[in-house]
C-alpha cells in the first residue's frame, strides 16, 4: 500500500507538471536563460550527486564551458571559412565531389569485406581437418603389425612350383619382410621362386 500511494502521489505531481507546461501562458522553456546565482571554489556533493562525478564544482572556470550555448571562437572562425567555402563551388562540381567520395568509400568497404571474408575463410582452412584418423590409424596398424591383412595366396601362385621334384619347400607369401625358405633337395640348377616370381640365381647377370 505505501508503495502504491507513493506511485499515485508521483503520478499526480506529473501530472499537474504536464499541464503547466502545457499551458498556453507557460513561457517556452527553451527561451529561458540559465544565470548562475552562487559560484564557489569548494566541492559540491550535490552537483557530484547530479552530474553523477562529472562536475565536482561549480566555479567560475567551468560555467564558460557547461553554460555555454555557442562554440569555441577558433571552432566557430573554422566553421565560417568552411561555409564560405561550400559557397564558392558550383552544383555540379559538388555533385562530382560527393559521387567520387561515395566511390571511394565504396570501394574502401569493398576491400574490408573482401579482407575479413578471407580471414575468416583462411581460418577455416587452417582449422579443418585434412584427415580421418581412424584410416590413419587403421593403416599403421596394417604396416607395423599387419593387422586386418589377408593370409590367403593370390590364385595360380603355387602353380610355379614344379610339382614333380620331391622335397620342395613352401614358399611364405605375404610374410614380413618377404622372408625366403630355401629349396632342400632341389637340383641347384633350379632357380629360387618368391611367392610364384622367378628369381635370378646369385652371380649370373640377368638377361636383357
Amino acid at each position: 500500500p505505501s508503495v502504491l500511494d507513493s506511485f499515485a502521489l508521483l503520478s499526480g505531481q506529473l501530472n499537474t507538471l504536464n499541464k503547466v507546461l502545457k499551458h498556453e501562458k507557460t513561457p517556452l522553456l527553451r527561451n529561458q536563460v540559465i544565470i548562475p546565482l552562487v559560484l564557489s571554489p569548494d566541492r559540491d556533493e550535490e552537483i557530484m550527486r547530479q552530474t553523477e562525478g562529472r562536475v565536482p564544482v561549480f566555479s567560475h572556470e567551468v560555467v564558460p564551458d557547461h553554460l555555454r550555448t555557442k562554440p569555441d571562437p577558433e571552432v566557430e572562425e573554422q566553421e565560417k571559412q568552411l561555409i564560405t567555402d561550400a559557397a564558392r563551388i558550383s552544383p555540379d562540381a559538388a555533385q562530382k565531389q560527393i559521387q567520387s567520395l561515395n566511390k571511394m568509400c565504396s570501394n574502401l568497404l569493398e576491400k574490408i569485406s573482401k579482407e575479413e571474408r578471407e580471414s575468416e575463410s583462411g581460418g577455416l582452412r587452417q582449422n579443418k581437418q585434412t584427415f580421418n584418423p581412424a584410416d590413419t590409424n587403421a593403416l599403421v596398424a596394417a604396416v607395423a603389425f599387419g593387422k586386418g591383412l589377408s593370409n590367403r595366396r593370390p590364385p595360380g601362385s603355387g602353380a610355379s612350383v614344379q610339382s614333380g621334384q620331391p622335397g620342395a619347400g613352401a614358399i611364405i607369401a605375404g610374410a614380413s619382410g618377404m622372408q625366403q625358405v630355401p629349396m632342400t633337395g632341389a637340383p641347384a640348377q633350379q632357380q629360387p621362386m618368391l611367392a610364384g616370381v622367378q628369381m635370378a640365381p646369385a652371380g649370373q647377370p640377368g638377361k636383357k
